[in-house]
């Protein structure tokens, strides 16, 4: 069998974000493992518009739906921003449709509550777009995974949900590649 593709989604555009730092970390985990292929997927390299105030056709638009068309499943690494989702990640979701159906989804967040009401908003999204979030839910504290608020240093006990997170990811991945064909 063909191994699944994995995006590990960047949810945050603000300048100074950490999100870069808590991805490679992610997908340094899953790549040791072997059992799909991960690839980071940084939602500013889109240049995604507001959803609404153009016309639709800036190239990042189709850029974006062909690179989430060609995924099996996703981790999303949530940054808690007021109590939810960052604004752009909530615009970059909403500017596909299609290109989430079917298939699993994984969070890891990070705030001052581990991001958990950003990942709690996140999963009611998933659901009305079809995508199967999994149980499984690592959260990162700002107090204690960064140092100064800025570096990513995760403890140890992290690996553990990474590693029974991603095997959730890849299960349901799997299984729902039957209703895409």
């Amino acid at each position: 069998m063909t191994k699944l593709n994995i995006g590990i989604i960047i949810g945050s555009t603000r300048e100074g974000r950490v999100s870069p730092q808590v991805a490679e970390w992610i997908k340094g985990i899953a790549d040791s493992r072997g059992d799909a292929n991960y690839e980071i997927v940084d939602i500013a390299d889109y240049k995604l518009p507001f959803l609404g105030t153009t016309d639709g056709s800036e190239p990042g638009i189709a850029a974006w739906n062909e690179k989430l068309f060609s995924l099996d499943g996703f981790v999303f690494v949530a940054q808690e921003y007021n109590h939810s989702i960052s604004g752009a990640l909530k615009n970059a979701i909403d500017f596909a449709r299609e290109a989430w159906n079917n298939k699993a989804a994984g969070i890891v967040s990070y705030g001052s509550t581990g991001g958990a009401r950003a990942a709690e908003h996140l999963r009611g999204i998933m659901g009305e777009l079809m995508i199967a979030d999994v149980r499984v839910h690592p959260t990162l504290s700002l107090f204690t995974d960064f140092e100064n608020y800025t570096t990513f240093k995760p403890a140890e006990l992290h690996l553990t949900n990474v590693n029974a997170m991603l095997d959730q990811v890849i299960a349901w991945s799997g299984a729902l590649l039957t209703l895409r064909k």
